[in-house]
């Protein structure tokens, strides 16, 4: 009968149907059980694509080797093999090149809302800029297709290269930035339908060379749960979201439906941003609530997630030198609370 270190010697050579290579290689044998009085043989194979059509061929060859040289019947299990192993033996052409192929996976955060009007993209922006001046690599896709802002927020000037095949993004404060603004001229409509935008928004991850030390992508959603959203929450591996609302009822029911969304697509919500939660008068210091009040804290109880912060309604500073219409100073009141946000991010996706 045969003996466990045989057997490996008989099946060692046979080959990855996928990724071409032996199964010494990927130390794709994982397992060889004998029971010598039956002269039974279970073995438990790894491959890159286990339950296909290549299976079932790669299982009559093994059982055909083993019975040749002495079994008499032939057990086989399969599974996958490792995502390192295939991404260290996948042909050329099947790698993912992309960010989304990369071993290092940046964090990918969501920003999300209810309706529109809310301060979404402010808070995009201003969320990438805390995390950049926590010493974090950042990079923001522009995702509202149709209600672009980003570039103007940051105050973007210059349209992206192509180099090679990759098209390489704009970097504006350390922020990496792609938008469907770059490819639109004098600012015009966009008419396209659900498939084409889908394309759009895959070409964004998969055609843009975001480099491979990012730790952060944020995404500007559209508002409500269209099929945007769900192509990303789709395209995603894992992503973490925030939902913008403002204090008003209102938007804080509407907001729970994007949050709903991301939990029924087992996207976790790291929490709540209440924008425009008062006015502070220079005058008199006091908090004028003018948009009513408890809306984020009542969206947050919904989704059992935690508000993240709270921000009033302030313009940034005025710089004669930097055209950047959206971002807040470092040293400015609301940047200083976007800079409590940040951590908190950080110290919640990067401590889990």
């Amino acid at each position: 009968m045969l003996t466990e270190e045989q057997v490996i010697d008989l099946l060692k050579s046979i080959r990855d149907p996928f990724l071409h290579r032996t199964l010494e290689e990927t130390n794709g044998i994982e397992s060889v059980t004998i029971r010598e009085e039956k002269k039974h043989i279970s073995v438990k194979i790894l491959i890159a694509k286990p339950n296909s059509a290549e299976q079932m061929q790669l299982q009559q060859e093994i059982v055909g080797i083993l019975k040749k040289n002495g079994a008499t019947t032939v057990g086989l299990r399969f599974d996958s093999l490792p995502e390192d192993v295939i991404r260290e033996f996948q042909p050329t052409e099947q790698q993912d090149t992309s960010i989304l192929g990369s071993k290092k996976q940046p964090h990918y955060i969501t920003i999300a809302s209810g309706k529109g009007g809310v301060g979404k993209s402010t808070v995009t922006v201003n969320v990438a800029m805390a995390l950049t001046r926590l010493g974090k690599k950042v990079g923001i896709v522009d995702a509202d297709i149709y209600g672009f802002s980003i570039p103007d927020m940051m105050g973007v000037e210059e349209r992206p290269v192509v180099r090679g095949e990759k098209i390489i993004p704009v970097e504006r404060f350390g922020v990496k930035v792609i938008s469907m603004g770059f490819f639109v001229e004098d600012n015009s409509p966009i008419v396209w339908r659900g498939p084409m935008l889908g394309k759009m928004i895959n070409s964004f991850f998969k055609e843009v060379e975001w480099g491979d030390d990012l730790d952060y992508i944020l995404l500007d959603l559209p508002p409500g749960t269209g099929d945007i959203a769900m192509d990303v929450h789709e395209l995603l591996p894992s992503s973490k979201e925030i939902i913008v609302t403002t204090p008003h009822p209102t938007a804080a029911f509407v907001a729970a439906r994007a949050g709903q969304m991301a939990m029924k697509t087992e996207h976790e919500i790291l929490g709540v941003i209440e924008n425009m939660a008062y006015f502070e008068s220079k005058v008199t210091g006091e908090k004028e609530y003018v948009f009513g009040q408890g809306g984020g804290k009542k969206l947050a109880e919904v989704l059992d997630t935690k508000v993240l912060g709270q921000l009033q309604l302030q313009q940034p500073y005025e710089e004669e030198d930097v055209f950047a219409p959206s971002v807040y100073q470092e040293d400015h009141p609301i940047g200083k609370e976007y800079h409590k946000i940040g951590a908190k991010i950080i110290a919640q996706v990067e401590d889990e």
